[in-house]
């Protein structure tokens, strides 16, 4: 008689992360490699000018696998997912591109790319909605809108922290991101910190700590996005707070 698989494990096996995981992951696998593009540019001249190349090319790698990773999901090609693909190829391309050229150029090239594969990642689990419908695989713990919102702000590499005179400070781009919010989701395990990993806001400044998202909150977040209570559009990011600042650079 065969054993079914996983039967008579002595250890759980992980299960392979969703597609839409699978783009979250790389997303944050795009804000490391700029980060590090960034760090690079802002230090003394590299000894070695292609230290990013392997880098470059693992990324052009993982995108790749991505890419197999929906088009296994067998999902209707609609205008809105075919795009999705070819972007994501585009970006495969751009990664691999990048490893022939300098630093400054290869930071161009992959500028755009976590919110780029952001953007993929929300048209992608919308055609999985749209295709299967709900499913028994939506969060017990639905985010808030504020906390959904910040989740996506990080996955797009739009947070960093600061801390001065004892007191901590939140950096964001688009949606406002609030240090209480922040906290919050680190309590939960949502997030963290990795202290001195993104650029410094100002040449000569000091390292500010790159917020990234955990496993638990690559899961809720992806989760949130297969699975919201309604949505306007599709590759769109999700809805803000209704109190957003877009204009606003920083929060305490």
């Amino acid at each position: 008689m065969t054993t079914p698989p996983g039967e008579g494990l002595l250890f759980d096996v992980a299960a392979p992360p969703t597609p839409v995981e699978r783009l979250l992951l790389l997303a944050d696998q795009y804000v490391q490699h700029n980060d590090t593009l960034d760090r690079i540019l802002r230090a003394e001249p590299s000894s070695e000018p292609d230290d990013h190349a392997p880098s470059a090319q693992q990324l052009a790698t993982a995108t790749n696998a991505a890419i197999k990773a929906v088009t296994d999901e067998r999902l209707f090609q609609s205008h809105e997912l075919s795009d999705a693909v070819v972007r994501l190829q585009q970006l495969a391309f751009l990664s691999s591109a990048s490893a022939d050229h300098g630093p400054h150029m290869a930071r161009i090239l992959t500028a755009l790319a976590p919110e780029a594969t952001m953007g993929c990642a929300d048209t992608v689990a919308y055609e999985i909605r749209h295709r299967r419908g709900r499913t028994s695989d939506a969060p017990n713990h639905p985010l808030t809108a504020t906390h959904r919102t910040a989740l996506w702000e990080i996955a797009s590499g739009n947070v960093v922290a600061t801390s001065s005179l004892g007191r901590q400070y939140v950096h964001y781009r688009d949606e406002r991101v609030l240090i209480g919010t922040l906290r919050t989701l680190e309590a939960n395990g949502l997030a963290e910190r990795v202290r001195k990993s993104a650029p410094s806001a100002y040449v000569g400044g000091p390292l500010q700590d790159r917020v990234r998202l955990t496993a638990a909150g690559t899961t809720a977040l992806a989760s949130s996005i297969s699975s919201p209570p309604a949505r306007s559009a599709p590759d769109t990011a999700p809805a803000p707070a209704p109190t957003a600042a877009k204009a606003a650079t920083r929060s305490r």
